[in-house]
């Protein structure tokens, strides 16, 4: 970890100190509240709580700190895309989405952007630089992508993409701000599912949108107190407090995912295995420059649907379960969700467990399905 990130992760936890009276509580309070106290002109005040909430602020400031820029809470990761979405285009523009990442996000716009005249293309996250991108209104990248673990240059993308005149977004939830800064590497939006690492304990939904545009922040926001798509306090109230330890869970599950995904190399159940920490990986060189960790996700193919379904269920210390980030180490077989991959590709999430009993774990499993 740079000594950056580890000033920012030093000072998370302390960040409501500075405004702490004697006798406040230093937990951050929950705020449950639709209404507040707001006689004569309320400018300044929370008023309603379609427009702010106190735990909101806190959860805000929280993620803002982690990111160096301004940041919009949702309820959701979609929320937060969604608000991006509609907030900043209209009817004639055109995007570009990744053709191998988040499958929603696809949905979303083959769905409902299209019936309102935005009209989108696709493109492989390794090969996202490929054919420019004139005409586009924004280019909207998932890095590494989800599930295959893709890669492509943020920094090279941003250049080109601001030369076309367009606006590049890049969906961090892979990698959290302790593994990867968008911004600081040209993106213009960083959208990220909180529900994933950074709250950790698999027991919310939520969502954020960072940027250090004023203009984009501003029409962010207002889409969320327009449409409704507010989160609820007592979730802001949840990521907030796995923001704080969000530092060391997220060392330890990629420190984990680094030493597992070097033994997976090595067993005769796996093929095509993905994560950018192995220097056999396509991607290895460019994670390496733009990533300050390699993540805890890891990606792999086993022989049948059948063998993937019985290393998933009967793995000892793995859940079964879509979504990851979560303290438990958690694995999918992604193809009964529509991704375009083999019948038996995992999506493996390393957790919080002690590494060696986790591997013992996965290795047993692995051994006892064979090749």
């Amino acid at each position: 970890m740079s000594e950056t990130a580890k000033s920012r992760a030093a000072a998370l936890p302390h960040l409501r100190r500075a405004g702490l009276a004697k006798g406040d509580p230093i937990p951050l309070p929950l705020t449950m509240a639709a209404i507040f106290h707001a006689p004569g002109d309320a400018t300044g005040y929370d008023q309603y709580g379609r427009f702010s909430n106190p735990t909101w602020d806190a959860v805000e400031h929280m993620l803002a700190h982690l990111e160096d820029a301004p940041c919009v809470a949702f309820p959701s990761g979609m929320a937060a895309i969604s608000a991006v979405f509609f907030g900043l285009l209209k009817a004639g523009d055109r995007i570009l989405l990744p053709s191998d990442g988040y499958h929603t996000t696809r949905a979303l716009a083959d769905r409902f952007l299209k019936s309102f005249g935005v009209a989108y293309d696709v493109r492989p996250t390794s090969s996202f630089l490929d054919g420019g991108f004139d005409g586009y209104r924004l280019a909207f990248v998932e890095t590494p992508a989800n599930p295959g673990l893709d890669i492509c240059d943020i920094a090279a993308v941003a250049e080109a993409v601001h030369k076309a005149g367009a606006m590049l977004v890049v969906d961090n939830t892979t990698m959290t701000p302790f593994g990867q800064r968008p911004l600081d590497l040209g993106a213009d939006i960083v959208i990220a599912a909180d529900t994933k690492a950074p709250n950790g304990h698999s027991d919310v939904l939520f969502g954020h949108v960072a940027s250090r545009n004023a203009d984009i922040i501003s029409r962010v926001t207002d889409w969320r107190e327009t449409s409704g798509a507010i989160p609820g306090p007592f979730e802001a109230w949840l990521v907030h407090r796995g923001l704080e330890t969000l530092d060391v869970r997220f060392d330890r599950m990629c420190a984990s995912a680094e030493m597992i995904a070097r033994r997976l190399k090595d067993h005769r159940a796996i093929s095509g295995l993905r994560f950018p920490g192995l220097e056999s990986d396509p991607s290895h060189n460019l994670a390496r420059a733009q990533m300050e960790r390699f993540g805890f996700l890891i990606s792999f193919v086993l022989a049948s649907e059948d063998k993937a379904e019985d290393f998933i269920n009967n793995c000892a210390l793995m859940q079964a379960a879509t979504s990851f980030g979560g303290v438990h180490t958690s694995a999918e077989r992604r193809s009964k969700r529509g991704d375009a991959v083999p019948p038996g590709f995992v999506r493996l999430s390393i957790g919080c467990e002690p590494v060696e009993e986790l591997w013992q774990a996965i290795e047993a499993s692995l051994d006892r399905i064979g090749t």
